[in-house]
């Protein structure tokens, strides 16, 4: 299974963005697509994550202005950002799970990961 998200950019604080994560298998068949990121000299840090069935979590930093969808038709998921503020500069990944574990925000817990999109959000 290949994860390959896009859209990234640079944009000015307040902007929007959205990322897409295409996968080269039916994202129906994943338990969980999460959304990470990472900031230079910073650990990797969870996002969200779409679970099967159509709910959905975030971290409380982005709660209310990121929202993740997902269109299985076409085994994409996207993270709509919204609002966005210098500090969610990062590179972003997408990452799937085939399987319930319980611990959404772990990234060891995932299976797939895709290549990464850095976002850029000048002040």
């Amino acid at each position: 299974v290949q994860l390959q998200a896009s859209g990234g950019g640079l944009v000015q604080a307040g902007d929007s963005l959205r990322l897409s994560c295409a996968a080269s298998a039916s994202t129906g068949s994943f338990f969980a697509v999460g959304w990470f990121r990472q900031a230079p000299g910073k650990e990797r840090e969870f996002v969200g994550v779409s679970r099967r069935g159509g709910t959905t979590s975030y971290a409380d930093s982005v709660k209310g202005r990121f929202t993740i969808s997902r269109d299985n038709t076409k085994n994409t998921v996207h993270l709509q950002m919204n609002s966005l503020k210098p500090e969610d500069t990062a590179v972003y990944y997408c990452a799937a799970r085939q399987y319930y574990s319980g611990r959404d925000s772990y990234p060891i817990d995932y299976d797939y990961w895709g290549q990464g999109t850095l976002v850029t959000v000048s002040s």
